[in-house]
């Protein structure tokens, strides 16, 4: 499998062959899928509740009478009828939403991205990327020199001044290799890896 080797303006200088075990594997949408709600499930955080009839601050006395009134029998205002009364089944704060895949599904997975993500020609090689000060405009020029506007940079080592300039800016996220997500990788419009960073991927899943 070979993919585009850019250079500072953001054209196709050459080619580059990447590992077919992660680069040429056939895309699996079911797992694809899995793996990206897995993800977003396991983000989750029990941090919301809701009150059941018991914790709702009421009366207990009866609202109106049993027979005479026309209308249906109630007990108590905390019913879950009743407009403020609470909730049948209440969410509680620590409700777990984690989903569990397997090792070799997860690489699987992750390789079925990066192999779509390098046939749609989303996916590009860029020797190295440094910037010498931590200034957002800096990385910003670069960026907009390549025509790039929504690009995610699997980098093999983020220093401080890549990181300074790049956490200001919305559509750009600079990674580690061991912190690129399938989330990210499906979300940004494109995606630069590091020849250095190329190798740290194949070890990681292939």
């Amino acid at each position: 499998m070979q993919v585009e080797l850019l250079n500072d303006q953001g054209l196709a200088s050459s080619k580059v062959d990447v590992p077919d075990t992660v680069f040429g594997r056939e895309y699996n949408e079911s797992l694809v899928h899995q793996v990206v709600v897995a993800f977003q499930a396991n983000a989750r955080q029990g941090t919301r509740a809701q009150k059941d009839r018991e914790q709702v601050k009421h009366s207990t006395k009866k609202p109106f009478k049993q027979k005479g009134t026309g209308r249906a029998r109630a007990g108590m205002t905390s019913s879950p009828l009743w407009r403020g009364g609470g909730r049948i089944f209440p969410n509680m704060p620590d409700e777990n939403f984690t989903q569990k895949i397997n090792k070799k599904m997860y690489r699987a997975g992750m390789a079925s991205i990066f192999s779509q993500l390098a046939r749609e020609g989303r996916l590009a090689v860029v020797d190295s990327l440094t910037v010498d000060s931590p200034k957002t405009k800096v990385l910003a020029d670069k960026f907009k020199a390549m025509n790039l506007k929504s690009v995610l940079v699997i980098a093999d080592e983020v220093d401080e001044n890549l990181y300074l300039a790049s956490r200001n800016l919305t559509n750009i996220l600079v990674v580690e290799p061991r912190y690129a997500d399938p989330v990210s990788l499906v979300y940004y419009k494109k995606v630069l890896v590091t020849k250095a960073a190329m190798d740290k991927l194949k070890e990681m899943f292939a």
